[in-house]
């Protein structure tokens, strides 16, 4: 499964102007602000959290204490409350366009595509020389199913920052989807010479050296992620279908079993069951593991193909037909031959 990234925070440490600070209330509410940022710069986030809430508890109108409390919540994984607090940043000082940037981040993660179009066209002027915003729209693009326009922001956003990971990784992933596998390897290997450690780019380089079955080639990439997350979900399944091309099931169920345990609506991953169910002539726990793939409704390579050779296997023809029609509807490429070999 293609990994990529879907919220992108980058910190933002704001200078504090201490302009008619006058009281000692907004002086401590300063002094919680900068030692937030530091927490958040030390990545201990629960830490920078407590900091900003004394510091808005000092100054209730602190609104870039409030923005950097929605980075850290973002940072959390509390997407819904950190939307919330940008919010009450951008009420506080509508004039804080980096608000407006990073809800439009938060939105993206919560599938507000509309929420996050008008974030950034508000502040498109302000920032039509930013990599960041150039990225975000990138991604905006792409969610709304219009990649084509997304490559050109992503190369915006090269542009301006040669050293933007994240844009490289995100319009790889693109190019993957479009079946620009050379491109797409070109971009995914930047991000990695970039940042060696890059697990979304050494994921997706482990997707393509499979897509060329050079199956070592793409297990020691997934194990290069493994050995730093060994609990990584995506690149546990990806390795699994490795393993079940080479001759090795066992040690392939494992990772699936991992993978799912983390990510239970993976339906890659519920795939690549049903194929280890299929290796062992278990047609209907293969069908079983398909079937709820098929119900996530996501798109999910060759799944309507091997849902039909498990039915076939039962000697189920019509229900095998039935499922490779509906695959050719989705450009199932194993769906699509298999109905021209044995339907009507």
């Amino acid at each position: 499964m293609l990994f990529k990234f879907n919220t992108l925070i980058q910190l933002l440490f704001l200078v504090l102007t201490l302009l008619n600070c006058t009281s000692q209330s907004k002086k401590d509410a300063a002094d919680f602000f900068l030692k937030g940022n530091q927490a958040l710069g030390q990545k201990n986030y629960a830490e920078a959290l407590r900091l900003y809430d004394e510091a808005i508890a000092k100054n209730a109108d602190f609104s870039d204490a409030y923005l950097n409390k929605g980075i850290t919540l973002l940072k959390l994984g509390r997407v819904e409350d950190a939307h919330e607090i940008l919010t009450e940043a951008i009420r506080l000082d509508p004039t804080l366009v980096q608000a407006n940037l990073v809800r439009a981040e938060a939105s993206l993660d919560l599938g507000r595509l509309n929420d996050a179009k008008a974030d950034l066209e508000q502040i498109e002027k302000e920032y039509k020389d930013s990599t960041r915003f150039h990225l975000v729209k990138g991604n905006l693009l792409d969610a709304q199913g219009n990649s084509s326009l997304a490559i050109p922001e992503y190369d915006r956003a090269v542009q301006l920052s040669k050293t933007n990971t994240e844009a490289y990784v995100n319009r790889g992933a693109v190019y993957y989807r479009m079946g620009s596998y050379n491109e797409a390897r070109l971009d995914f290997e930047t991000a990695v010479a970039l940042d060696p450690a890059q697990p979304q780019a050494l994921n997706n380089l482990g997707l393509i050296a499979s897509k060329n079955k050079q199956w070592p080639v793409a297990i020691s990439y997934f194990d290069q992620v493994l050995g730093r997350d060994p609990a990584e979900p995506y690149s546990l399944n990806n390795k699994a279908y490795a393993l079940l091309q080479t001759g090795k099931p066992e040690e392939a169920r494992v990772l699936i079993e991992k993978s799912l345990d983390k990510l239970p609506k993976n339906g890659y991953a519920l795939r690549n069951l049903g194929i280890y169910y299929q290796q062992q002539g278990n047609s209907s726990e293969a069908l079983n593991a398909f079937n709820k793939a098929i119900e996530i409704a996501e798109p999910v390579e060759l799944l309507y193909g091997l849902t039909g050779q498990a039915y076939l296997a039962q000697k189920n023809t019509a229900e095998a037909c039935k499922i490779w029609k509906q695959g050719v509807v989705l450009k199932d490429s194993l769906a699509t031959a298999e109905a021209a070999k044995y339907c009507r």
